[in-house]
């Protein structure tokens, strides 16, 4: 098999996107104050766990349901395009639980870092690009989870709220660009 760097950044500048942790930092800053600590690594761990698991067993859980790739894939560009107008637009599409006080497990890892927007990102992929990028690009997002994790003031005060806003917008309209790419190239395969 041919190498493709341009694979390899696209899925992982997807994943990027999806995960959103710069996005979050306002989110995990609060978590860290009502939670006194965040354990990084611990949160890396079972998140990047959650994608490996679903980026391996996820097409045998989807043909228990009688699903195959390309519904899915044509379902996740429904989620991603949402979510990327979510970060566009500045509206909550997916609501969710802010106020969760349990813990590293959830809400960090699931579902901010690993939550469905994610899950559902990696099956989508997998019908466009091999799994080999796939799993280079979440083990290449979870590096960036855990520094961003371990220096989480350092980037608020660098980024400031107006970079935050900024980085957000950005990856939104990258989000909404890969949407309509899983959507246009699989749902030709309902025609046939």
């Amino acid at each position: 098999m041919n190498f493709h760097p341009e694979e390899l950044l696209t899925v992982t500048f997807t994943l990027f996107a999806v995960i959103d942790v710069v996005g979050s930092i306002p989110l995990l800053i609060s978590l860290k104050e009502k939670m006194g600590a965040i354990r990084s690594f611990q949160v890396t761990i079972v998140s990047g766990g959650l994608m490996i698991l679903f980026l391996y067993l996820g097409k045998p859980f989807l043909n228990m349901l009688g699903l195959d790739i390309r519904s899915f894939a044509v379902g996740g560009s429904v989620v991603i395009f949402l979510l990327g107008l979510e970060m566009v637009l500045g509206h909550e599409i997916f609501k969710g639980d802010k106020n969760a006080r349990s813990g590293t497990v959830v809400p960090i890892a699931f579902p901010i870092i690993a939550g469905s927007g994610t899950l559902t990102t990696i099956m989508s992929l997998k019908a466009n690009y091999d799994q080999m990028y796939i799993l280079a690009g979440i083990l290449i997002n979870l590096v960036v989870v855990y520094i961003v994790l371990k220096s989480l003031k350092v980037i608020e005060r660098f980024l400031g709220p107006g970079g935050l806003l900024a980085v957000r917008k950005f990856f939104g309209v990258i989000l909404l660009a890969i949407a309509v790419k899983i959507f246009s190239s699989n749902i030709g395969a309902f025609g046939k």
